[in-house]
């Protein structure tokens, strides 16, 4: 089984938000993904990873040992990882991830999205990545990049490099496509 890594916020937020997460583990689910991500049962976190269990799917958390009590480890996953630090838990999720996608998230979803994408662009991993643009929650963010590349400071074009829509069956339509899960 191919596993699907998702970058979402810990802290609450709208319906629409809850809705393209739980749409999106449905979706993965049905597709033949599993799912990595931080291991919390709080926020879009704790959204995606019950619905995919609610759906039968394979869940695999990781959480450092420092945000076990804060983010509130979930207790029913396939399995949990607790790791000694936010390096560690970054370095593991990635190494058991065959794609990534970013759905709406605070500064540590931000974190996640720039790294895996910078490693991407430094040739550190060629595994397939996504943005789930719901309600437009990273028209700023792309409008931030064009600017990097129009200043000079970046030659990765998103556009063609990334996985961008706002729709999950088209995400994971292309994420499948790109030669995932298999």
């Amino acid at each position: 089984m191919k596993h699907l890594c998702v970058y979402c916020g810990a802290s609450a937020s709208g319906l629409v938000f809850r809705e393209a997460a739980r749409d999106l583990a449905r979706g993965l689910v049905s597709s033949g993904w599993g799912l990595v991500y931080g291991g919390a049962s709080v926020g879009l976190m704790g959204v995606v990873a019950d619905e995919v269990l609610a759906a039968g799917g394979s869940v695999v958390g990781v959480i450092p040992r420092s945000l076990q009590d804060r983010e509130i480890a979930h207790r029913g996953l396939s399995e949990l990882h607790v790791t000694e630090d936010m390096h560690e838990r970054k370095a593991l999720m990635v190494s058991l991830s065959d794609a990534f996608v970013a759905l709406p998230g605070g500064w540590g979803t931000l974190d996640e999205l720039c790294e895996i994408i910078t490693w991407r662009q430094l040739s550190l991993h060629h595994k397939p990545c996504g943005i789930l643009n719901t309600a437009g929650f990273y028209d700023a963010f792309f409008r931030h990049l064009d600017r990097m590349d129009a200043d000079g400071f970046s030659r990765f074009n998103y556009r063609t490099e990334l996985v961008v829509t706002d729709s999950t069956v088209e995400m994971l339509r292309q994420l499948t496509q790109s030669g995932q899960p298999g």
